[in-house]
């Protein structure tokens, strides 16, 4: 230590700092704290931070060294920032300010003003090496850092005085206490940041640790449940188990699938798995609403911003923040609004209509459609970088066609419900549940929730039989839509209408090919629970669908029958019956 003082005195005014005066005297402190807020406020690391408050400092006060100690969390003195002096700044802080001194700081808590260093004891131990010789005197201040009446360390400056220069010392007290206030304020926040850090780290760690030990436990074969989808078909299964998983994260979903598959039920059923479970759930169809009516009611408005406008609105995504946000239909949006819908999903961040106020959200998104995004993207329909924005995790939904095992017990399932709303109690004969398992349902599970209340709603007695279904007096709107012009030809008494005359391909294919005359197919090539049986169980399709499906498909059987709804036998009965060769490549 008498070294580094032999240092600073052997410097003389040479090193010294211009007086500060030339600096409009009294704006100094006001800009010296500004200034100094700014760094501390910087994304930066606690040590760079400190260390660029320390070299600020000669802006602002006469000082020719300065230096900052604080308290570490074992609680040791060590070294945090230095300015003015050729050392290393990771070096022994002793080297800098006498331990006395911080003692002598922390124990009063008080700042400490020393005139000339050589006539106080608490430096005589270190200036007993320094030469003899006539030197300027040295001055010494020191503040505490204190945060919540806690002292964290210490801030001090030293400088020379050639007794010419004016020093205001009450003045630079003030402007360190304030500075040294600041300096315990962040120190705190970064401390609290670091602890919270650490304990997150610990609880994910201890998360992964018992999601490993799950995954090393013998797996259960009991199917997934969750409240509001029924059915055991493996199409089904596979979705939930994909729906489970997804659910404890933040990506986001694009669900997929035919209307009436029952997107929103398993968006519901991703947001109650997910750790947002307890907050909200938003949802609104994008369809329903023109461009300009639904950018308010996603985004909100401003009071004035339009007229009608008599009041401030949150928009859906200030609703869902910390939630989950449903958007349903979102094919059907305009490339105008998508290219808005955008900004917001990449930045989570968004103004309100009419505003100025940029309103940051943090919003899980799950969006649904049953448009074909792909060609709609080709056909420049929809923006191609919303489409991957939004296509994080794709899941398909299946058409009611390819869980016809699922159809009995969701049945069951509607009218018990329509029993509970209307008090009643109604059951299906076994003869009426293999009636409507063989029915095509292009609506899929909204239609047959329909077909069942309505037919328990016209039963004339507490057991539905075959002959309550509207099917068997030929009264079936679906059956008429799907059959096209040949309706006039279906017998009202015949079972015709309710399962053989159904067509059996997709109903997103062009339903103008569809036929509903043909061979029956044998009885043993189809079965019921076989994912592949046709949708109406019986029929064929014609022969120019059939060989464009083999066309397609490679004149690979197969893959045909994928296309077709039918199975490979089908697929190959169709082709003997239409005399059709199979080709070879």
């Amino acid at each position: 230590m008498g070294q580094v003082m032999r240092d600073r005195v052997d410097g003389g005014l040479r090193n010294a700092q211009p007086p500060v005066k030339a600096m409009h005297g009294a704006n100094i402190p006001l800009r010296g704290i500004y200034e100094i807020s700014e760094i501390l406020t910087a994304p930066t690391r606690l040590e760079i931070t400190l260390a660029n408050v320390v070299n600020i400092l000669s802006s602002f006060v006469q000082m020719r060294h300065g230096a900052m100690v604080v308290q570490g969390a074992d609680g040791e003195l060590e070294i945090a920032a230095t300015a003015g002096n050729k050392h290393a700044p990771h070096s022994d802080w002793r080297r800098f300010i006498p331990q006395a001194v911080v003692e002598r700081i922390f124990a009063m808590g008080r700042p400490l003003v020393l005139h000339d260093v050589s006539k106080s004891e608490l430096f005589q131990a270190d200036l007993q090496a320094a030469s003899s010789g006539a030197i300027m005197p040295v001055a010494f201040i020191a503040v505490p850092i204190e945060a919540e009446d806690e002292i964290l360390g210490t801030l001090s400056i030293d400088r020379v005085w050639d007794g010419a220069a004016s020093v205001h010392y009450d003045e630079d007290v003030r402007f360190l206490t304030m500075v040294a206030k600041l300096v315990g304020r962040t120190i705190r926040l970064h401390r609290m940041l670091g602890t919270d850090r650490q304990r997150l780290v610990e609880e994910e760690r201890r998360a992964e640790k018992s999601l490993d030990e799950k995954e090393t436990r013998p797996a259960r074969h009991s199917p997934v449940k969750i409240d509001g989808i029924i059915g055991e078909s493996a199409a089904l299964k596979q979705v939930l188990e994909t729906v489970t998983i997804v659910a404890r994260t933040n990506s986001t979903v694009l669900l997929r699938g035919e209307s009436g598959t029952g997107k929103e039920f398993f968006a519901q059923a991703i947001h109650k798995l997910s750790p947002r479970s307890k907050k909200a759930f938003v949802k609104l169809n994008c369809a329903a609403l023109p461009e300009s009516v639904l950018e308010s009611e996603l985004f909100g408005h401003e009071k004035g911003a339009f007229t009608g406008a008599v009041s401030q609105r949150a928009g859906r995504f200030e609703l869902a923040n910390g939630g989950t946000l449903l958007l349903d239909e979102i094919g059907e949006i305009s490339p105008a609004f998508q290219a808005k819908l955008l900004r917001v999903l990449q930045e989570g961040e968004l103004e309100r209509v009419g505003g100025t106020r940029t309103l940051t959200v943090d919003v899980r998104l799950i969006c649904a459609t049953n448009k074909d995004l792909e060609t709609a993207v080709v056909n420049g329909e929809f923006r191609a970088d919303l489409y991957y924005r939004i296509n994080v995790v794709p899941i398909m939904l299946p058409p009611l066609r390819e869980r016809p095992g699922d159809i009995p017990r969701l049945a069951k399932a509607f009218l018990d419900r329509f029993n509970s709303e209307n008090h009643r109690e109604l059951a299906f004969a076994p003869s009426a549940l293999d009636l409507i398992s063989q029915c095509y349902f292009p609506g899929n599970v909204r239609e047959l929730e329909n077909c069942v209340r309505r037919t328990a709603t016209l039963a004339r007695s507490s057991t539905v039989a075959p002959s309550d279904f509207a099917c068997q007096k030929g009264q079936c709107l679906s059956s008429l839509l799907w059959k096209g012009r040949d309706h006039s030809n279906c017998s009202t008494a015949s079972d015709a209408c309710g399962r053989d005359r159904m067509p059996v391909q997709s109903p997103l294919g062009d339903t103008r090919s569809a036929t509903f005359e043909g061979d029956l197919v044998p009885g043993n090539a189809g079965d019921p629970n076989d994912l592949g049986w046709g949708a109406t169980g019986m029929r064929v399709t014609d022969r120019a669908r059939l060989i464009d499906a083999m066309q397609k498909a490679g004149w690979v059987q197969a893959k045909a029958g994928r296309i077709l709804g039918l199975t490979p036998r089908q697929v190959g009965y169709a082709l003997r019956r239409h005399g059709i060769e199979v080709k070879k490549f």
